[in-house]
């Protein structure tokens, strides 16, 4: 094909078809037209990146694999640009740019692209263009993805942090519907042994007394099974059963109590008496625990709806941080357990609010403080947050091996990475900085062996509006 039937394959070009025939034709000069087979690599994801290409038909796409298989994040048709476009500091893709199908294109190659910014300046602005959309493309295919992993890791501590609290419910109301029904028989045994009036009140006040102190004692599990040994003993010397003893020793019952409870009744109903005693204070308990995991339940829900603002909308509002920094501690906990991490806070009170968006410095906590609890595994995160001046600053720092000088000005980088394929994205701290900059605020880093800071400055909301005033 020359240069003229190129220049007529060119003008039908969806991007290219409004340019001045001058431009086009320069493109189709400069330009060497290409095909590729199906499985054919057109740019290496080790790059570097030849040139300007323009799609003429066919279906080059790139597929990136974070950990859960290959995902399609780009793709080109005929009618398309892609490769290097004017002023892009594009240097490699994120991954392989391979053609699905026979595809043709036009490269115009590294070497001669200042020379078309030069002379083609309607091309050089369109290109332009097609460059914002691709970045914006590529922004958002990027927090798409790093959302979808920080939901992941969101889901699995969440169902860590359930599982204690709905294992107590289901133990706790088994046990619950087991003694209602003990409880029942005891009760029909007090009716049936014949207690007075003021004897039954006697019974009734010593089950007060005890449940009114209940859990009001702590002890260590000797001296707890001291005492549940000492009830059993006197329940033995009293010739009731001592299966008892478990449940009079969780409600702090002592055999001064006891010594209470047979001058309280007579022998022949003691042990009604102390079994309808200790069902009472184990329905009382049992309920208790029922209650205290439901409550648990609640907050841990209020502390992800917190954490993700899925009620809010997507405009800037003033932003507690110190709320959000303790709905995101509530989510990460359960890691931090299993990475043996001792995981301290400070966050001042009354903190200034700042002007953004909750969900989003909720994602910057929590990739900050998911990485802290990766790289000191076995050792100690700090979370602080406290006002400086205008500012509000949040310090997540961890006492890890350090991030080394090489590479100390990569990290923010897009797909870099030091953690093993499959645990780590490259996303994170690139998606961290993109939010950080669209909340109006600043991250440093400073890091050493044995300590790294990430740190970052958010303006208050008293701060903002006097920017805004300018």
């Amino acid at each position: 094909m020359n240069s003229n039937d190129l220049s007529e394959r060119l003008a039908q070009h969806r991007v290219l078809s409004a340019l001045p025939q001058r431009e086009i034709a320069w493109v189709a000069e400069h330009g060497a037209l290409r095909h590729l087979e199906p499985g054919e690599v057109l740019t290496s994801k080790d790059g570097p990146v030849e040139g300007l290409h323009v799609v003429l038909d066919g279906h080059p796409s790139i597929h990136v694999d974070r950990g859960a298989g290959p995902r399609k994040i780009m793709e080109w048709r005929g009618g398309d640009v892609t490769g290097l476009l004017p002023y892009s500091r594009l240097v490699a893709p994120p991954a392989d740019v391979i053609a699905e199908e026979p595809t043709n294109l036009v490269t115009v190659y590294r070497n001669d692209l200042p020379q078309m910014t030069h002379e083609c300046a309607e091309l050089t602005g369109v290109l332009v263009h097609v460059m914002v959309d691709r970045a914006r493309h590529f922004t958002s295919s990027y927090l798409h993805d790093e959302k979808l992993v920080s939901l992941g890791k969101l889901s699995a501590g969440l169902a860590h942090e359930l599982n204690n609290p709905v294992s107590a419910i289901v133990r706790s109301a088994s046990a619950l519907a087991a003694t209602l029904a003990d409880a029942d028989a005891a009760s029909r045994a007090i009716g049936s042994g014949a207690l007075s009036k003021q004897q039954f009140v006697q019974l009734e006040k010593l089950r007060d007394q005890c449940l009114a102190t209940a859990g009001q004692t702590v002890l260590s599990p000797l001296e707890r099974e001291d005492l549940e040994n000492k009830i059993a003993d006197w329940l033995d010397d009293h010739r009731v059963d001592a299966s008892y003893s478990e449940a009079l020793a969780d409600a702090d019952f002592t055999t001064g109590v006891l010594d209470a409870l047979t001058a309280a009744v007579p022998q022949q109903a003691l042990e009604a008496s102390v079994r309808w005693l200790a069902t009472q204070v184990s329905t009382q308990r049992l309920s208790a625990e029922i209650q205290e995991a439901s409550a648990r339940i609640h907050h841990l829900v209020d502390a992800v709806k917190g954490f993700t603002q899925m009620d809010r909308a997507a405009v800037p509002e003033p932003v507690d941080i110190g709320q959000g920094l303790a709905n995101t501690l509530v989510v990460l906990r359960a890691k931090a357990r299993d990475k043996s991490v001792s995981l301290s806070t400070n966050i001042a009170d009354g903190l200034p609010h700042v002007n953004g968006f909750a969900g989003e410095l909720n994602q910057v906590w929590a990739n900050l403080l998911d990485n802290a609890l990766d790289a000191a595994a076995g050792g100690r995160v700090e979370l602080t947050a406290s006002q400086e001046r205008e500012n509000v600053v949040v310090r997540v720092i961890d006492d890890g091996p350090g991030i080394s000088a090489d590479i100390r000005d990569r990290i923010f980088d897009p797909f870099f990475t030091t953690k093993p394929v499959g645990q780590g994205t490259g996303l994170g701290l690139d998606i961290v900085r993109r939010l950080i900059h669209r909340n109006n605020g600043l991250i440093e880093l400073d890091s050493v062996p044995g300590r790294t800071e990430f740190r970052v400055v958010l303006p208050s909301v008293a701060a903002s509006s006097v920017e805004s005033a300018r």
